[in-house]
């Protein structure tokens, strides 16, 4: 019997230190036993609950709203419900709220009560969807901007062609001959870069963004016609490694704006005492295409800027023209085609960035990393 009495004393300490409200209520509603927290939660003192209140005193306002409840419990049925209870201090709480039925002999002989609070999980959800309808909306009004700007872009692109179409017409001297080819090559691909742009912002999600099998080295022989001009000026040397049948599934406009970019970084940041070289070299297997394009540039400090490279408005050589937005994008067009992207670079000796492309249908999230190894051809 002393040690039942002691279990029975430390099962009641028990429950009066635990954070859930705990209760026991017999077959006419009349409160037997309510832990601290339970009590607390409605205002009251032992002595105005324990074998005193019923469940309808208690309850007020709700009562009617957890009549269904307690009607099946007192039919032996478990019981689940979300309540909102406002408390004495006027204080809106949301609860999770748990029926037993204690069934003796077949007989119901009142329920067993475990509540607990769930008001900051409701709050935190509450935050999310108004999170989300924010996201939303400026979702929207970002579309309406891709729009705008798709629109005007379409319209410059328009005027372009049409002032070097009239330009062509003229006579001219071969250095203009020559800078006219340079900007014919250059329209074509700023309209066919138009087209593509046009085609993305009308998608709705970015799920629906449609990935094709894509040549590879078709685009980096693309992308070089594109920079052909920035090419000359720099004496940049390119050598693509490329195999000329490497395939991966990609978005268009996405792999021409990668190599795009990418391209024409190296040829920004060269470095000052010597002209670029750029290696664009892939492995692929049956799953991923690794490209890898490396210069022999100005490099990155990575131990300083090595987590803020992919990091929009970010710029690290003080580049009037640098705005910080080229990296940032490329990470994200190369993540929404379920690939990721790695940079190693060293101050000084250049940089590599290793494009992991997909080969099969499928998107996922990936995070870029950076390391300062570097091939041997950089020494």
């Amino acid at each position: 019997m002393e040690v039942e009495n002691k279990v029975n004393s430390l099962g009641l300490f028990v429950s009066d230190h635990v954070a859930a409200m705990l209760a026991y209520w017999d077959k006419d509603m009349v409160c037997r036993y309510a832990n601290a927290a339970y009590m607390d939660w409605f205002g009251k003192t032992p002595e105005e609950i324990v074998n005193k209140i019923t469940l309808k005193e208690l309850l007020g306002q709700n009562y009617e709203k957890n009549l269904p409840y307690i009607s099946g419990v007192l039919k032996g049925e478990k019981q689940f419900f979300e309540r909102t209870i406002t408390l004495p201090s006027g204080e809106l709480r949301f609860t999770s709220a748990n029926y037993y039925p204690d069934i003796v002999k077949g007989e119901v002989r009142g329920f067993f009560v475990y509540a607990s609070d769930i008001t900051p999980i409701k709050l935190l959800k509450h935050e999310l969807i108004k999170s989300n309808e924010m996201i939303s909306e400026q979702n929207k009004r970002l579309l309406n901007f891709a729009n705008v700007i798709s629109h005007n872009l379409k319209n410059y692109s328009n005027g372009f062609t049409g002032m070097i179409e009239l330009l062509s017409e003229t006579e001219h001297s071969e250095d203009q001959i020559e800078i006219i080819k340079h900007l014919k090559k250059i329209s074509n691909n700023f309209n066919e870069t138009i087209k593509n742009l046009n085609e993305i912002v009308h998608e709705k999600n970015i799920d629906n963004i449609e990935l094709t099998a894509i040549n590879l080295n078709e685009y980096i022989i693309k992308a070089i016609s594109s920079l052909s001009l920035e090419i000359e000026v720099s004496n940049a040397i390119i050598y693509n490694n490329v195999d000329e049948n490497t395939i991966i599934m990609g978005n268009s406009a996405y792999i021409e704006s990668i190599l795009v970019n990418f391209l024409s970084n190296a040829i920004k940041y060269k470095h000052p005492d010597r002209d670029p070289i750029i290696e664009l070299s892939c492995v692929a297997n049956n799953e991923e295409v690794i490209l890898n394009i490396a210069d022999n540039g100005k490099g990155i400090n990575l131990d300083e800027h090595g987590e803020e490279i992919f990091e929009m408005y970010k710029t690290f050589h003080g580049n009037n023209d640098a705005q910080g937005i080229g990296l940032y994008i490329t990470k994200y067009h190369i993540e929404v085609m379920g690939g990721h992207v790695q940079v190693e670079s060293e101050e000084n000796v250049g940089s590599k960035f290793i494009i992991h492309l997909s080969t099969k249908n499928s998107k996922s999230q990936n995070t870029g990393v950076v390391t300062n190894k570097l091939d041997p051809w950089h020494n």
